[in-house]
């Protein structure tokens, strides 16, 4: 049977793949730029650029998650249930306390994030503390310790910031190949770079987003088992996901960016009018009926 740390060393190496492909495909084409136009410096910027891409996204993809997501730290005055709550279950699961932040949201909500667990934060919105008893919230905060003993956050912060730039970066290159391209090579092999060009830059994002979502719907999945293995009490966190689930209004600062982060859907609902493929959380009655079905 899993447990909390048996994806640590998948996860990890996940982790290191994805940055070495993010700095491939940004020199691969920076490369195709600068042979299409003929200066040879926009190779060099792109080496560059995906090195401190990556550096960036290890040491600060939080603080830009915390940051987007409008979260705060609460001290334990603030809200002693909560800390004694994550405490104990840190102290469970042979973790390190995580900094504990609240995002001021009616809708129900959590996520975890850091570049370890030593550098692991919790965050829950105002809504899921009114809605949820004590032993759904210990379900949802073992949820979110799973993710951080299987070093799921380090990944999947990290996708927040390597996926939006490759975003962006494809966008920066379609406009470069619009207004000029291939000036010293002849028209046809120009014609050809630049139709090539102009397909990577296309699906370079779709491929990036398609991958967050296959890393999401998974470790979900995972960090529910883990999270029923924790508590010992799998029906809490499948009574939680139940009342989130059926909260249909969206999230304030709800981004597609770090919608993977959260334990559900922050855009509201259980996702039924949307493609599987393209949800960035599996369906909630499909999460609720796994954990029912495990036996402790």
């Amino acid at each position: 049977m899993a447990s909390l740390y048996t994806h640590q060393d998948e996860n990890i190496w996940k982790t290191w793949f994805l940055m070495a492909l993010f700095l491939c495909v940004v020199i691969a084409i920076g490369w195709y730029f600068s042979y299409a136009l003929g200066n040879q410096y926009i190779l060099y910027g792109a080496v560059i650029f995906s090195v401190l891409m990556n550096v960036f996204s290890y040491w600060y993809s939080d603080k830009i998650v915390l940051t987007m997501s409008g979260a705060k730290p609460v001290a334990r005055e603030e809200n002693r249930e909560l800390y004694n709550i994550i405490e104990n279950l840190s102290i469970t699961a042979g973790l390190p306390v995580p900094k504990i932040y609240i995002i001021t949201d009616p809708a129900p909500n959590a996520f975890a994030t850091g570049r370890d667990k030593e550098h692991a934060v919790v965050a829950v919105t105002t809504g899921i503390l009114q809605i949820l008893n004590k032993n759904e919230l210990e379900g949802v905060i073992a949820h979110e310790l799973s993710h951080i003993g299987n070093r799921d956050i380090l990944l999947s912060t990290i996708v927040v910031v390597l996926v939006g730039f490759v975003a962006l970066l494809s966008d920066f290159f379609i406009r470069m190949s619009f207004y000029g391209g291939g000036h010293n090579r002849n028209n046809r092999a120009s014609g050809v770079i630049m139709i090539i060009g102009f397909i990577l830059a296309i699906l370079s994002p779709i491929i990036a987003t398609l991958i967050k979502l296959a890393i999401s719907r998974k470790r979900e999945f995972l960090a529910d088992v883990s999270g029923a293995l924790l508590t010992r009490y799998p029906e809490g966190l499948a009574s939680a996901l139940t009342k989130i689930g059926t909260y249909s209004r969206p999230m304030i600062r709800a981004n597609n960016a770090t919608a993977h982060l959260f334990i559900a859907n922050p855009f509201g609902g259980t996702g039924k009018k949307i493609s599987n493929l393209f949800m960035t959380h599996p369906p909630t009655e499909d999460r609720v009926r796994a954990l029912r079905d495990i036996e402790i």
